[in-house]
């Protein structure tokens, strides 16, 4: 018996070395470092590092003090986005330096994170398996890739170490996986200069720092320039940030301007002031916010604490009035009382625990959607939001990004914004498919518009997109917005209808100049009514907004008000005799506004 069981032990010892070997030879791994584009998030110069997960470019070092440039060599707010349909994801990395700190965590210091979007836009966290060691590995398994809608997998974003320097780094998947990598977003970044809590202490792991967390809220770009003890309003500091083509620039820099024998309150008031001038010099119209020390948990037992808090947003608020006074424009101050922190909101009674990160991230949401006039609602068609229905036919992701470069290199003088309907028709930028090509260039080529249809669209997701840039930097003559119709199944006429009145505010924010077409949805097999009622709302709504309104497809139904089926394809989408009509339409209503 003994020999028996000898054998077996051998026998399930081999049979694990073989399937680890296995798994190894199965891996497929990507190194972000040898990638021919960019593609690490959060990188302000990308392509002047001297290594691949530094934050400041290789020419500050010798100009920044030496402090400033080891901590710019930390990972914190670099992140990985890549999409994958894997069943399993292994990381694996080196980083320099000490794996943790007394009052900071193994994982937050030197870990990663990961998560990930549903096809509709939500996202989701995944725990990873540990091991801190030379070479330190995180893995994540028994990962579902099946979505609600496909099983193409999803979108992830791996965010690095918050307070070490990342050596190497690799992506692990199984090589039956596919592995994209997602390039850098091109949307105008949010630029933070702060301290040890903007770069992230004591965040239980990456993803929870509150830069992270704003990051995943507002989807936007951050850039994270917070350095540990030396967040000092620098001159030659701000020098560098003034480089950057920022949305907002964000200074949380107070918990490092104490009173010392060295530097007065005074000091600290002309070092705010000539830092925000220093900035709008060169960025006369961008939005610069001034943050408050958010205080201390034994400020109220701990005189001396207080009183440094206390004098530091005194001072705050006098120079961010000499600033007002001075007739700097678009500055703004978020208060202590804003950010709400309470003494169960710190490790140490200065670095916000994850609670107190989330407190500070959900103050940040709040002062910024009002700045960037970026405002959500309580119902899904008001609250903005990304999708990925369809990811093979419609790449929403890289059409989004498309679509910015676009707009710079050329602006448009009418930008048509919709769903499937509008994306399936024709123009530019081109579709994998397209029902409607001769009717798009015999109608909207010579107009110059361009198809900002996506399909599968719905309001919010529209919504989304005018908040993060499609219709900036440019002025356009006509905007034509025509969606609602794939969010028939989910809501009310009164949300769509609340959802297409926050579209048309943000439409107007930015483009006050552009006409602006409301088109009523077209008809749908078997809902014909619905959508001729829904129409009634939207033709309402247009009215109230001092908008235009038109119903170009009424062309496309019967003499008894239903679909006329020879004109679509699916009785929902045109065929190109339907597109035919519905632009020569589209065609007499645009060339009114031209006039």
């Amino acid at each position: 018996m003994k020999g028996k069981s000898l054998l077996g032990l051998w026998t399930i010892i081999l049979l694990f070395q073989y399937s680890t070997a296995q798994e190894d030879v199965a891996i497929s791994w990507w190194n972000p470092a040898e990638s021919n584009s960019l593609v690490v998030e959060g990188q302000a110069w990308p392509s002047q590092v001297a290594s691949t997960y530094h934050r400041f470019p290789k020419q500050a070092e010798g100009v920044v003090r030496e402090a400033v440039w080891n901590l710019s060599k930390h990972a914190a707010g670099l992140s990985l986005r890549f999409r994958t349909d894997a069943r399993s994801i292994t990381v694996r990395y080196k980083v320099k330096g000490n794996h943790s700190m007394p009052h900071m965590p193994a994982t937050g210091v030197s870990g990663v994170d990961l998560y990930a979007k549903t096809s509709d836009g939500d996202w989701r966290w995944f725990r990873g398996k540990y091991s801190f060691a030379d070479t330190i590995q995180y893995k994540y398994s028994n990962i579902d890739p099946k979505e609600k809608y496909h099983d193409k997998g999803r979108e992830y974003q791996l965010y690095l170490p918050l307070y070490n320097e990342v050596e190497w780094l690799e992506i692990g998947v199984p090589e039956n996986a596919v592995m994209e990598p997602l390039p850098r977003r091109q949307e105008k970044p949010i630029v933070v200069y702060g301290t040890s809590i903007a770069q992230g202490a004591c965040a239980s792991r990456p993803g929870m720092a509150w830069t992270s967390i704003l990051e995943r809220k507002l989807e936007r770009p951050l850039i994270n320039l917070a350095f540990s003890g030396n967040g000092r309003m620098e001159e030659e500091v701000i020098n560098f940030i003034t480089e950057l083509d920022a949305k907002i620039f964000v200074l949380d820099c107070l918990p490092n301007l104490s009173a010392t024998k060295d530097r007065s309150l005074e000091d600290v008031r002309q070092l705010i002031m000539s830092g925000v001038k220093q900035i709008r010099t060169k960025h006369p119209t961008t939005p610069i916010l001034l943050v408050e020390h958010g205080g201390y948990s034994d400020g109220a037992v701990d005189a001396d604490r207080y009183k440094t808090s206390m004098d530091l947003n005194r001072i705050v608020k006098e120079a961010f009035g000499q600033l007002k006074s001075d007739g700097l424009r678009d500055i703004h101050l978020l208060t202590k009382a804003e950010l709400n922190l309470s003494m169960e909101s710190f490790v140490d009674g200065t670095h916000p625990t994850d609670l107190g990160m989330m407190e500070y991230a959900v103050a940040y949401e709040k002062a910024l959607r009002e700045i960037l006039k970026e405002p959500i609602g309580s119902v899904s068609t008001t609250i903005p939001v990304t999708q990925a229905r369809e990811p093979e036919l419609y790449p929403w992701e890289g059409r989004h990004q498309e679509l910015l470069r676009m707009n710079r290199d050329s602006a448009p003088k009418i930008c048509f914004f919709g769903n499937s309907i509008t994306h399936y028709w024709g123009g530019s930028p081109k579709a994998i498919l397209s029902s409607g090509a001769d009717s798009w260039k015999a109608n909207l080529d010579e107009l110059e518009v361009r198809n900002f249809g996506f399909g599968w669209d719905r309001v919010e997701n529209v919504l989304w997109r005018i908040y993060h840039d499609e219709l900036d930097g440019f002025e356009a003559e006509q905007i034509v917005l025509m969606i609602g119709t794939n969010n028939e199944h989910l809501n009310t006429d009164e949300e769509i209808l609340s959802g297409l009145e926050m579209v048309i505010n943000a439409i107007k924010e930015r483009q006050p100049k552009a006409r602006l077409l409301l088109l009523g949805l077209f008809p749908r097999v078997d809902k014909e009514e619905r959508m001729r009622n829904l129409n009634t709302g939207i033709a309402a709504l247009a009215t109230s907004k001092n908008v235009d309104y038109a119903d170009i497809g009424g062309v496309l139904l019967d003499k008894g008000n239903k679909i006329n089926a020879s004109l679509f394809s699916d009785g929902l989408h045109p065929n190109a005799k339907g597109y035919r009509k519905v632009g020569k339409k589209l065609n007499a209503i645009l060339r009114e506004g031209t006039k």
